[in-house]
């Protein structure tokens, strides 16, 4: 799938994993959820795209992790890992390991927002990937492996512990595979275009509906992902996309439907309560976006979605 000579940046990966949590206040930011969720407990509130322990417009939840953090804070820049930039360094790594192969994604994700916005004559602001196992600090919060992978705008970055994508699996039914892994990222880093663009303001409180604004920007994250995959071999990282891939990244796209969700872990639908759109929705877009190859089709705030 990769380039082998490609030349991969570790540096736009932070590297988390066995640090443990820790405690951080004063964040309590929107949070822009992606794929899935792991706990049936958190399913409306993360479906809703937002940190379950508080947002920006009603504070932390009374008595949730962010309340009982007092003043307490961590240090916003940890030391960085060496072994991402020892270990990922070329792309044939990245065809052989998953944490390179991840690395490999966000470059060819990113190479590609730069290119495209030059080409409109606008510049391009990076957004780092954080790995994290268990728990980590953001911008908008406490992370926990339980949310799923997720973007955070305070911070420019998407949050994600790589055991998710084995749960894409074990919970939601999805055949998984490295193209399913890309395009859980895309997807994050189509919340962080939306964020760049000023799209995101557009939430506000419609959170939920199937016709909601939450779920018109989910579905505009999907359709950014299948812009990027169309457009992905003209990055240098990776040099085929196979009918294989794109239907593991549509089959990813449907198991995180809500309306796959809802009936798997509640064994039943409300569409009132959708906050990502349903598989049919999810599947529509990404591939709008991959048959067009072009962030025009992805106006998805315009009529029915």
């Amino acid at each position: 799938m990769f380039n082998e000579n490609a030349r991969l940046d570790p540096s736009q990966v932070e590297d988390r994993r066995g640090r443990g949590g820790g405690v951080m206040r004063g964040g309590g930011g929107l949070v822009v959820g992606g794929g899935g969720l792991g706990l049936v407990v958190l399913l409306l509130s993360l479906l809703l795209g937002v940190n379950p322990y508080g947002d920006a417009t009603t504070g932390p939840v009374p008595g949730g992790p962010l309340e009982n953090l007092a003043n307490e804070r961590v240090d916003p820049n940890p030391a960085q890992s060496s072994n991402l930039a020892r270990e990922c360094q070329v792309g044939a790594q990245a065809n052989v390991r998953e944490d390179c192969r991840i690395v490999g994604f966000v470059n060819s994700i990113q190479k590609y927002w730069t290119d495209e916005f030059a080409r409109r004559g606008a510049q391009y602001q990076p957004a780092k990937t954080i790995f994290f196992s268990g728990a980590t600090q953001s911008g908008c919060g406490l992370a926990s492996s339980d949310v799923g992978p997720f973007y955070c705008p305070n911070e420019d970055a998407v949050f994600i512990d790589l055991g998710f994508f084995d749960e894409l699996q074990t919970k939601f039914g999805a055949r998984g595979g490295p193209f399913a892994q890309a395009y859980v990222l895309a997807h994050e880093y189509g919340h962080h275009i939306q964020d760049l663009e000023g799209t995101l303001e557009r939430l506000g409180r419609d959170r939920a509906g199937p016709q909601s604004a939450a779920v018109r920007l989910e579905l505009q994250a999907d359709c950014y992902a299948g812009v990027w995959a169309s457009n992905a071999t003209q990055t240098g990282y990776l040099t085929t996309l196979t009918d294989a891939d794109i239907a593991a990244g549509l089959d990813a796209a449907a198991a995180v439907g809500d309306d796959r969700i809802q009936k798997r872990l509640q064994g039943r639908v409300n569409p009132e309560s959708w906050t990502h759109g349903s598989s049919q929705q999810r599947q529509y877009w990404f591939a709008a976006g991959y048959q067009t190859g072009d962030i025009g089709a992805c106006d998805t705030f315009r009529g029915r979605v």
